[in-house]
């Protein structure tokens, strides 16, 4: 069996590669893995999105936790990071969310989360897949009164709103906030927030009917908001993805504010106000150099580590760091939550709004988004790795970094499923770096395919 886990979880379209069975088996080993230390029956956490397929693995997973003697707590529809507060915040044995993020409908994900809230790190990852492929049969099956239960908890969602007002010193009145939910789990929380904060909300896509989440809206589609915010005349909108995990925003312009630009803006608040941490912010490879310009003029430190949250995480927990993120949208504030949050981020730079008294274009322009192309070279997959022990494609890459000095960078990495390695070339002259980012790319082929 190739590893059943990714970067987020367990993934695949619903009732085929991500089936109920398969599910069943996550339930009664993660349960079992996750567990194992506890000398009483262990209770679990088990939120889902919107998704259709939500009520199928939900059953199956809540069949195999109980299976082994636990107890599911059902937190019902919540976001990701929502699961992740209630699961430290009920002193839970661990969490489960069944949801597949910013995917389409027909896909859906198993994702697990220990008893203080993080991911899961690769080996008990690997620990669970062992079981479930060497066969379940070593795992214990209580009878009589051990065998496990499911439970309701009653008004998580309020419990999780409360937690995210109590993260800014500010109420929000006096703001007017358009919001698109992506017809995903923050349809209740969102919108509930902000009104309970004060401020005037106008809301789409937060109708879900099990097949619209994702659908041509959220994070990934902001169209629809960008020009509501601009009809509306609101102040700023927030487009989630469909676990709430990540948050795009729209001036009151219509432009968008990334992933980048949110970092730059909350960085320097919380610098001002002493809460930043070594005054760093933890980044990906793929922030823009335009946000590493804007933070050294703020006389802010960056650490950059893979694509990828989990990997700023681990960088934030290992060198206590307490703000960190993803170009997409995927901000983690250590200080109150242990995961992408994105109505959590939400409220922090609508704090900053509130603070400084300032328009979010206004703010926006702490950044300039330099050009970036990326293109694609084909090679054989075995040779992914190896780009740069070629002399040649090495010297390339000297000569273009050299040439662009301090205003543009060169990122190369494999693809993690396809026989690509990926190049991408940022500079202030958009013809300039496509025609070398073409080059190299070529070159690459050449030598390596």
């Amino acid at each position: 069996m190739s590893r059943l886990f990714g970067t987020d979880g367990v993934r695949g379209v619903a009732n085929t590669e991500l089936d109920f069975e398969l599910a069943y088996k996550l339930g009664r080993a993660g349960a079992y893995i996750l567990t194992q230390e506890t000398n009483r029956k262990p209770r679990i956490g088990v939120g889902k999105d919107t998704r259709i397929s939500g009520d199928m693995l939900e059953a199956a997973l809540v069949a195999g936790i109980c299976s082994v003697g636990g107890e599911a707590v059902i937190l019902g529809v919540q976001p990701t990071p929502a699961v992740a507060y209630l699961t430290r915040q009920m002193g839970l044995d661990a969490g489960v969310v069944i949801s597949a993020s910013h995917n389409p409908f027909e896909y859906n994900g198993i994702k697990f989360f220990d008893s203080k809230g993080y991911k899961l790190p690769d080996e008990l990852e690997d620990k669970i897949q062992e079981i479930i492929e060497k066969g379940l049969g070593s795992l214990p099956k209580p009878t009589g009164e051990s065998i496990g239960k499911k439970t309701e908890v009653e008004n998580p969602v309020h419990t999780y709103v409360e937690f995210l007002k109590n993260t800014i010193d500010v109420d929000l009145k006096g703001l007017k906030i358009a919001i698109d939910c992506a017809n995903g789990a923050s349809y209740l929380s969102a919108p509930m927030a902000l009104e309970e904060l004060g401020a005037e909300v106008v809301v789409i896509n937060n109708k879900p009917d099990g097949t619209n989440i994702n659908n041509n809206c959220g994070s990934t589609h902001p169209e629809s908001l960008q020009q509501l915010v601009v009809e509306a005349g609101a102040d700023a909108g927030l487009a989630f993805d469909g676990d709430a995990d990540r948050l795009i925003a729209v001036d009151e312009k219509g432009e968008i504010v990334n992933g980048d630009h949110v970092m730059a803006i909350i960085g320097k608040h919380l610098k001002a106000k002493g809460k930043l941490k070594k005054d760093t912010i933890v980044a990906t490879i793929m922030s823009n150099m335009g946000f590493e310009i804007a933070c050294r003029k703020e006389q802010l430190s960056i650490v950059r580590t893979k694509v990828g949250d989990r990997y700023v995480l681990e960088e934030m927990a290992k060198s206590g760091y307490n703000l960190g993120g993803e170009q997409s949208g995927h901000i983690i504030f250590l200080d109150h939550n242990t995961t992408g949050d994105g109505l959590l981020t939400a409220l922090q730079l609508l704090s900053v709004l509130k603070e400084t008294g300032k328009k979010l274009s206004e703010l926006k322009s702490i950044m300039t988004v330099l050009p970036q192309v990326l293109v694609n070279a084909k090679i054989k997959n075995e040779y992914k790795d190896k780009y740069m022990e070629d002399a040649e494609i090495k010297a390339a890459i000297e000569r273009i970094e050299t040439e662009m000095k301090d205003s543009g960078r060169v990122v190369i990495r494999p693809s993690g499923t396809e026989p690509l390695v990926r190049v991408m070339l940022e500079g202030k002259d958009e013809n300039s770096i496509q025609k070398m980012a073409q080059e190299l790319a070529e070159l690459i082929e050449k030598k390596l395919s």
